[in-house]
């Protein structure tokens, strides 16, 4: 009798650690599954991104696409939201160390609209001085017109001082044992090395120069590429190329120089006042629409963070 009892435990024994292992192997895959669901959004809306910029062939970069740069900065953010949703793991919680490394996410990412912000501002200011001049030549003031028909200037800005992302490649690469924990980490890590790399071609375009693309991409992309399979990298090179300089602009730029010329011939200025005053009005509504765009991600990083804090303090 109690060697059959003990027979019997042995049987429930074992019946217990199959259920165990079996229902533990199957979250880890429900969890790599939501990873990989999550990665491969990145991917495929960046890649999207670039194959975009390709289809222009050697065409100069132009704001649309800038524009479109900045669009999937929210996308891979609503991807991550989601991802936390699938995998039942709600901020209130995570351990400290997961808050903290978001926190710092969302930190870099109210600077970085910050920096656009200022960047479109200074665009917004070399507009109206051009409108200006306009307004000087129709008033026959040609003379007085040429001091304020300035093309575009460039407005070099470094990135590396107001985006800090300390990632590094060995980041994120943790297979095993997978928990809801090491899930969130890596695409912690791979939204934030997205959004890093993705935010230099942006600043590249906004400010007419190369630099904060180069440096976005010695870090941020050398580290999604790390952990995204099938990523392609190439799409910011052409921006590189033509020194950041945006269509609209060269295009504003040619307006005025051919503008400037008229009047120093004294040739009737009609036609080329015209065409700048409609490519004016073109770039006024692309700076005021991406404008709105960062001021509506800035508010909901800015509420999403507020309200992470207040939950965490009242847990604590």
């Amino acid at each position: 009798m109690v060697l059959l009892l003990q027979k019997i435990d042995k049987l429930y024994s074992k019946l217990e650690n199959y259920h165990h292992h079996h229902d533990h192997n199957h979250q880890s895959q429900a969890l790599s599954s939501s990873l990989e669901a999550f990665q491969t959004l990145v991917s495929n809306s960046f890649n999207k991104l670039v194959s975009s910029s390709k289809s222009a062939g050697s065409e100069v970069p132009a704001f649309p696409w800038i524009q479109q740069c900045f669009e999937l900065i929210p996308i891979i953010n609503n991807g991550f939201a989601k991802l936390v949703v699938a995998i039942d793991y709600p901020m209130t919680k995570w351990e400290a160390d997961s808050v903290e490394e978001y926190l710092k996410y969302t930190l870099n990412l109210l600077e970085l609209c910050n920096s656009i912000t200022c960047s479109l501002s200074h665009l917004g200011k070399e507009r109206l001085s051009l409108s200006h001049g306009l307004n000087l030549v129709e008033s026959s003031s040609p003379s007085l017109a040429v001091e304020h028909l300035r093309q575009i200037q460039v407005q070099p800005k470094s990135l590396s001082k107001d985006f800090r992302f300390q990632g590094n490649e060995e980041h994120g690469k943790e297979r095993f044992p997978i928990t809801k924990k090491s899930v969130i980490h890596q695409a912690l890590v791979v939204m934030e090395g997205m959004v890093f790399w993705v935010s230099g071609i942006l600043m590249t375009g906004l400010v007419g120069d190369s630099k904060p693309y180069l440096e976005m991409r010695q870090s941020g992309g050398r580290l999604v590429s790390s952990l995204l399979s099938g990523l392609d990298l190439s799409g910011g090179e052409v921006i590189v190329e033509k020194k950041g300089m945006l269509k609209e602009v060269k295009e504003i730029n040619d307006s005025v120089a051919a503008l400037v010329s008229a009047i120093g011939i004294g040739k009737k200025t009609k036609a080329e006042a015209e065409e700048l005053q409609r490519r004016l009005e073109v770039f006024e509504k692309m700076v005021e629409g991406l404008g709105k765009e960062v001021d509506c991600l800035f508010n909901k990083v800015l509420a999403g963070r507020n309200q992470l804090l207040n939950g965490f303090h009242q847990k604590h």
